[in-house]
């Protein structure tokens, strides 16, 4: 799993989930699963994009675990809940169950920011470890991405011509590719055989190519990755 964006708190026991997902055998094996984990524990669970929303409003949990697709369109709605939520709730953690490796759900999840946020795959999911340590991860405000989704993410950027990665030297595509992983700047000088020096130094001239020069430090580093999965120009 690729993890990144510091954490904005430590995640104790008794977290709180509510868990959205309109298949009933789903969300029962789901939420039986939880239930008998130590920490966990589902608050309530919903079916519909609406009864989600009311829930979150009345439980106020720490995690919303969502399918993307569930009634009244059977579209994106895990996807808008979401965006809802970063606005109305933002502490909120949100983890995203997903049959599908489509990059646009992953970047419009990701495209406020990364902080709190998780888009597994259903079929990756081989262990409730799995699904626990992303519950655990966007309660302390990281996030976590599936590695298939990741690569379908690399695969989609090379559709776009216009993409400002083509001002990036063939090194600050290896740091920038290393960023993408969740490594920090440590992580990177080791795997690349360079400084931490150096390394600061490329993100800096990173950051000035892609047009980054005015926000924090986590929320350039959160845009340029995700310009670099997507291979789209950055938005003001």
């Amino acid at each position: 799993m690729w993890t990144g964006a510091s954490g904005i708190q430590t995640p104790g026991v008794g977290i709180r989930v509510v868990l959205a997902e309109d298949s009933y055998l789903m969300r029962e094996g789901v939420r039986r699963l939880l239930d008998g984990e130590d920490g966990v524990e589902v608050v309530a669970t919903s079916g519909d994009l609406d009864s989600l929303l009311a829930a979150v409003a009345e439980h106020r949990p720490d995690v919303l675990v969502t399918d993307i697709r569930m009634p009244p369109t059977n579209t994106d709605e895990g996807i808008r809940a979401a965006g809802t939520l970063r606005e109305s709730d933002p502490a909120l953690g949100v983890v995203v169950l997903s049959q599908y490796d489509e990059p646009e759900y992953a970047i419009e999840l990701l495209s406020r920011g990364a902080a709190g946020r998780a888009y597994l795959l259903k079929d990756s999911l081989v262990t409730a470890g799995d699904l626990l340590h992303a519950i655990r991860e966007v309660a302390a405000g990281r996030s976590v991405i599936d590695p298939q989704v990741v690569e379908g993410l690399v695969a989609a950027r090379n559709r776009f011509d216009g993409s400002p990665l083509h001002r990036l030297s063939p090194r600050e595509l290896e740091v920038l590719s290393q960023m993408a992983q969740g490594s920090s700047n440590d992580a990177i000088a080791a795997a690349l055989f360079i400084s931490v020096r150096v390394v600061e130094k490329h993100i800096s001239a990173i950051f000035a190519k892609l047009g980054l020069g005015e926000e924090t430090d986590v929320h350039r580093r959160v845009k340029a990755v995700l310009i670099y999965l997507s291979g789209t120009p950055a938005r003001s």
